[in-house]
């Protein structure tokens, strides 16, 4: 049974916070820390269940998976040497460069299976396309529908996402090679396409303005390449702690099972606003319209962020700000917490400063997503001060300053003016 520690009580079940999608130490430009003792410390800390294992198809990641994790419940795993702890689900991201309809796509996607022997057999397949030993996450020369095909042959049981779905260079709908529809890309498979992921550029709300994904569930993952940033975007569950309860939760979009995502400020994400940054041009989806998509600094077309291409696709009734009743699962956006008290400091989010605070909030309080999301303020002020209680209630509430990203580059949010940052530093030191 999965511990009371890591895992919260709901009203008929069990209370799953799950961030699938996350990279090894095998993965390009991942941190050398990722690896499953310091995801299963760092799902602790923020209050992480269920964390994707990632990567799966490397070779020597694979090996360390099945050398340290053992079956715990249906389709999940923990390591050996921490029973009582976070559980694994076998995912991988595979990155699809083909091209279809006269268009080089570019395309990522996320693999789920239920067993070592169904990744075994979707591994020694996959191995015909291409060299799984290059990266974590795989760039093979395939069609994403038949790296779908792959998986379904693999585990009937397998489930198959297309991966951050607005990204401009990689993914389903990304503006430079992605495509108008699912059935464009998926064709008679279709219908074995059951969810996507928002990725950070956008949120639920924004995919909402598609009427052609009303049926589709919108998942939520970190996409992490270190530990610390695991669980800034997840999913919470209330049903039975096993792989195919989970995925079947997702698919039936059941609002008393699937119950929220937790999720960026899209405006933080890199790919929120057009631009260029190496020209250090931030777009708006209308200033490019009146620049007819053209950089004025070197000439060349901007890069179409996700504001954009949503705007492009959506449903002409369906403007921003639009309301999807009944079939849609809630939000709730944040900030991580350690950007939060840097803010509150006034210095870097990787300062010591800020880590003793972090520490301490974790120690005294719990898991970082409950302090984000569901513990009282009144508390939070006790523990941490007033100036951290009233910059995490301002985050709740959205009242933020925020700079969109662009062209890979992170929003900037600030939820202090600079007089209120002073004042924070000596209220606090």
């Amino acid at each position: 049974m999965i511990s009371k520690e890591n895992h919260l009580k709901a009203s008929n079940g069990v209370k799953i916070v799950a961030d699938f999608h996350i990279h090894s130490k095998y993965s390009r430009a991942t941190s050398p820390d990722m690896n499953l003792e310091n995801l299963n410390i760092w799902a602790k800390k923020k209050g992480i269940n269920v964390m994707g294992t990632g990567d799966f198809t490397h070779p020597l990641w694979f090996k360390e998976i099945q050398e340290k994790l053992e079956p715990a419940e249906p389709g999940l795993f923990v390591l050996k040497n921490d029973k009582q702890g976070t559980r694994f689900i076998l995912t991988v991201e595979i990155s699809s460069i083909y091209s279809k309809n006269g268009k080089v796509r570019r395309i990522h996607n996320l693999v789920f299976l239920p067993s070592f022997e169904s990744a075994e057999k979707f591994n020694n397949r996959l191995s015909l396309k291409g060299n799984l030993k290059a990266d974590g996450r795989p760039i093979l020369g395939l069609d994403a529908k038949e790296l779908l095909k792959i998986a379904l042959n693999a585990d009937e049981k397998s489930f198959f996402v297309p991966a951050h779905a607005w990204t401009p260079w990689f993914s389903i709908f990304g503006s430079m090679s992605g495509f108008d529809s699912i059935e464009e890309c998926f064709d008679e498979l279709s219908p074995n396409i059951r969810a996507i992921e928002t990725g950070l550029s956008s949120s639920p709300e924004m995919n909402w303005r598609l009427s052609k994904l009303d049926k589709i569930a919108l998942i939520s993952n970190s996409d992490s390449h270190s530990p610390q940033r695991i669980g800034r975007e997840a999913n919470v569950f209330n049903c039975d702690p096993d792989y195919f309860s989970i995925i079947e939760a997702i698919k039936s979009k059941n609002p008393e099972k699937f119950l929220y995502t937790i999720e960026f400020f899209p405006e933080e994400g890199k790919y929120h606003f057009d631009g260029h940054r190496n020209c250090n041009i931030r777009f708006s989806p209308e200033e490019t319209k009146k620049h007819n998509g053209i950089c004025p600094v070197c000439g060349k077309p901007v890069t179409a962020g996700v504001m954009n291409r949503i705007n492009k696709l959506a449903d002409p009734e369906r403007p921003d700000g639009f309301q999807l009743e009944n079939a849609a699962i809630p939000c709730k956006k944040t900030v991580p917490l350690d950007e939060i008290i840097a803010d509150t400091l006034g210095v870097g989010a990787k300062s010591k400063r800020v880590m003793k605070e972090y520490d301490l909030l974790i120690e005294k309080i719990g898991g970082e997503i409950n302090i984000l999301i569901d513990e009282p303020i009144e508390k939070i002020s006790e523990i941490a001060g007033p100036r951290i209680a009233e910059a995490i209630s301002r985050v709740r509430q959205g009242k933020l300053v925020i700079q969109p990203g662009y062209d890979g580059e992170y929003g900037k949010i600030k939820i202090f003016r600079e007089n209120e940052e002073i004042e924070t530093q000596k209220s606090l030191f």
